[in-house]
C-alpha cells in the first residue's frame, strides 16, 4: 500500500530565500528516490512561508527507504532553525475507502 504523508512548516521571517533555495535541493533529491512517486512542494497562496509538501511513497520500505537517505539528516538540521515550529509537522494520508465504514 501506498505512503502518502502532508509536511507542514512556516519559513521564518526573513529565512525565506533560504528555505526556498532548501526545499528545491531536497525535492530534487527525493524525487530520484526509485520508490518516491511525488515531492510537490506547494506555499499557502495567503502565507507564502507556510510550506505544504505533499508526499507519496510506492509502499512502506520505499518510505523508510526515504528517512534513512543521506542527505535527511542534514538538510531537516539545516532546515530546523529556520521555520517556526520545532520540525515539520507531519499528517499521514489515507485513501478513502482504505478502511470500512463504522457502524453506529
Amino acid at each position: 500500500m501506498k505512503r502518502t504523508l502532508l509536511a507542514e512548516f512556516t519559513a521564518r521571517e526573513g529565512a525565506q530565500d533560504e528555505v526556498a533555495r532548501l526545499i528545491g535541493d531536497y525535492a530534487r533529491k527525493v524525487r530520484e528516490e526509485p520508490g518516491n512517486l511525488a515531492f510537490d512542494v506547494y506555499t499557502k497562496a495567503s502565507n507564502p512561508r507556510a510550506y505544504w509538501i505533499f508526499e507519496v511513497y510506492r509502499d512502506e520500505d520505499a518510505f523508510q527507504t526515504h528517512l534513512n537517505a543521506p542527505y535527511g539528516g542534514p538538510f531537516n538540521a539545516a532546515l530546523t532553525p529556520l521555520i517556526e515550529e520545532d520540525a515539520s509537522v507531519l499528517t499521514f494520508l489515507e485513501p478513502l475507502g482504505a478502511h470500512p465504514p463504522t457502524r453506529r
